[in-house]
């Protein structure tokens, strides 16, 4: 039963973190130029925009293995919420093209925008935990771990 426990909290880290890793940091591995042309659209220069580029990729890689092992878990799922609501500001915009009510790409980026900060509220679900006592424990040791694949002794009723 212990390592059905352990494999399904791996799985659902995994789930939180699937899209950045491999998927996302590959993508920006693979295709570069056109990560970094798309974050041009953003900071309109290149160097600027490789530098974002780099920096997303450091986020992605580094934070997401960190939630995946549990070392300085709560804070690395901390750097992705926000990870989630700058990327959703910056390239979801779905106020800049004006045909929303008409149902065109301003409604698909705000699905979009809506589902960055859905996956923000799920790594802050692990910085924060799910009541106000756990909130207490992330601000007093922000970057402790939440120790994910412990098992804890507990009292059979």
């Amino acid at each position: 039963m212990a390592s059905l426990s352990v494999a399904i909290a791996f799985s659902v880290r995994l789930l939180l973190v699937l899209l950045f890793l491999p998927f996302s940091a590959l993508d920006k591995i693979l295709n570069f130029r056109g990560a970094v042309g798309q974050a041009r659209e953003a900071v309109h220069a290149t160097a600027p925009a490789t530098v974002l580029i780099l920096i997303g990729l450091g986020v992605e890689i580094g934070m997401s293995l960190c939630i995946l092992t549990g070392v300085a878990d709560r804070a690395a799922a901390f750097v992705l919420a926000g990870y989630c609501g700058v990327t959703a500001l910056l390239w979801k915009q779905f106020w800049v093209p004006g045909d929303f009510w008409a149902g065109g790409k301003g409604r698909a980026l705000f699905w979009d925008f809506l589902k960055n900060f859905a996956l923000a509220g799920g790594f802050l679900l692990i910085t924060f935990g799910t009541g106000a006592g756990t909130v207490q424990d992330f601000l007093a040791d922000p970057l402790g771990s939440t120790h994910p694949y412990a098992i804890a002794d507990r009292a059979r009723p």
